[in-house]
């Protein structure tokens, strides 16, 4: 396993992951009401592909991408969901055709991520690693 920095604590990624570069760019940011410090990245990639619906304290997740082209999303999928947002993309294409399920919303920054996160107890997102998160909280990733 290789050791990798999320925020301000660190995490295990599997070796994959980190097999070209220093490490993430992003941080994942929560609701500042949300008990969870620390989440599996398993956990994380299941809630951003709708698997799994609730936190362990029963809130609804309520988890935001970024824009489809952005550089941060790219890093965010290829280390979480292990996918390629291409990859991502074409799984919700087939969920919405099928009819079992709806993307999470797409937002075109960094500010609004936060500013949805803010507003909504159950949401997660990602942001760069330099953002101002305004009170959001940072999700440890193990």
């Amino acid at each position: 396993m290789a050791l990798a920095l999320f925020g301000t604590g660190p995490c295990l990624i599997g070796t994959n992951a980190l097999a070209d570069d220093a490490g993430p760019t992003f941080r994942i940011i929560v609701h500042p009401d949300n008990p969870s410090t620390g989440e599996s990245r398993t956990f994380l990639s299941d809630a951003f592909l709708k698997k799994v619906t609730q936190w362990r304290d029963g809130h609804t997740i309520k988890p935001v991408d970024q824009h489809h082209r952005s550089a941060v999303r790219e890093d965010f999928s290829k280390r979480v969901l292990r996918r390629s947002v291409a990859a991502i993309r074409q799984y919700w294409q087939q969920r919405i055709f099928s009819g079992r399920g709806v993307p999470p919303p797409e937002l075109p920054s960094d500010e609004a991520v936060v500013d949805y996160v803010l507003r909504n107890r159950g949401a997660v997102g990602y942001v760069r690693a330099d953002t101002n998160l305004r009170g959001a909280r940072v999700l440890q990733v193990y």
